[in-house]
């Protein structure tokens, strides 16, 4: 069986100057198509398809330092996000100033990108990059490169690979949670390391000395620290599981109260996404379902006992023994066994309280 999978590998340094100015160019094509289809909008009362505004960009690659596929490339994203958020103008991509936009120079697939003599070979230009995962084996699709706010480029690309079934029978449930990130139904816990807090007061004092370019490293040291965490945890999982289940636990509404800064550190939407595409690459069954009162229910006797934690006074117990059975239950992995009984079919699917 065949899946798709993204590779993304850092550009050498060298380049930035070059990737620099065509994502200048891509930029202008993009606000030119954002004008366009506004007028059009505005005074035909009509909504320009990727088709209608090709012929617009024809023949401008030589001059602007674009391959031609890169200037459908970019069309056809606009017009895909323009139809997505229902707008009739999109935000101006920026060159320049505090709030420019990260630089980006899509391909789509076909001759506008090669691997040639051990580097990139893209409109009339060789990149090196540092390719560690020997990129010139596969077969491509589509790519791009991309810039991060520290102005490193990177070079992405989509490809085919073949998947096999997992043969490993073992499912898990996994519980997010802030204390520990994530609690798994065995018992394995990801701790929680509080990258961000813990860089915060470095972070704030680079903010006060106006110390822009530390600003970024600090912030892109965080993100990679988290990565890294999420990443080998995710991994681990996948090799030794062949389903794996998680509790719907949303992010975006937790985001709105106090514990913001604490929610957003877990990177609990960036696991999911991680244990997602992991799961599809490797043939593995992965689902998220609901944990409504997975915490408060025994996963030993399926009851709601009197015992169990409630509302926001019971988040500070850690442990607790059901009054009906006995058992004595650590409060994140009884909650992760319920995500695994829900995912399994086990128990009733979305308890309401008693």
């Amino acid at each position: 069986m065949k899946s798709i999978k993204t590779i993304k590998v850092r550009v050498k340094d060298r380049h930035a100057k070059t990737l620099g100015s065509m994502a200048k160019s891509v930029n202008f094509v993009w606000n030119y198509l954002n004008d366009l289809s506004y007028r059009a909008i505005k005074e035909h009362n009509k909504f320009l398809s990727s088709y209608d505004v090709h012929p617009y960009t024809r023949g401008s690659g030589g001059e602007l330092g674009l391959h031609s596929q890169t200037l459908q490339a970019v069309a056809s994203e606009f017009v895909a996000r323009r139809n997505q958020f229902h707008k009739a103008k999109l935000s101006w991509r920026k060159s320049q100033g505090s709030r420019r936009s990260l630089g980006w120079v899509p391909m789509p697939s076909g001759r506008a990108v090669i691997w040639s003599n051990g580097q990139v070979y893209h409109n009339g230009h060789y990149f090196k990059v540092w390719d560690h995962c020997d990129i010139g084996s596969y077969k491509w699709l589509s790519s791009s490169f991309n810039e991060d706010s520290r102005g490193r480029w990177y070079f992405n690309v989509a490809v085919e690979v073949e998947t096999t079934e997992s043969a490993s029978e073992l499912s898990v449930g996994i519980d997010l949670g802030l204390k520990d990130v994530a609690t798994c139904s065995d018992g394995t816990k990801l701790a929680n390391h509080r990258f961000y807090r813990s860089s915060e007061v470095e972070l704030a004092a680079a903010q006060r000395a106006g110390k822009k370019a530390r600003v970024r490293a600090i912030h892109a040291k965080i993100k990679n620290q988290r990565k890294d965490a999420l990443h080998k945890f995710s991994r681990s999982l996948v090799n030794r599981c062949g389903a794996i289940y998680v509790g719907d636990v949303s992010s975006t509404k937790l985001v709105k109260t106090k514990m913001a800064k604490s929610v957003l550190d877990a990177g609990w939407g960036m696991l999911k996404t991680m244990l997602s595409y992991k799961c599809a690459h490797a043939g593995l069954v992965f689902k998220v379902v609901d944990e409504s009162y997975t915490t408060q229910t025994c996963s030993s006797c399926g009851s709601l006992p009197e015992s169990r934690p409630r509302g926001i006074a019971g988040l500070g117990i850690r442990e607790w023994t059901c009054s009906d059975c006995g058992v004595s239950h650590d409060r994140d992995v009884n909650a992760a066994k319920n995500i695994l009984a829900l995912g399994s079919g086990r128990l009733a699917e979305g308890r309401t309280s008693p």
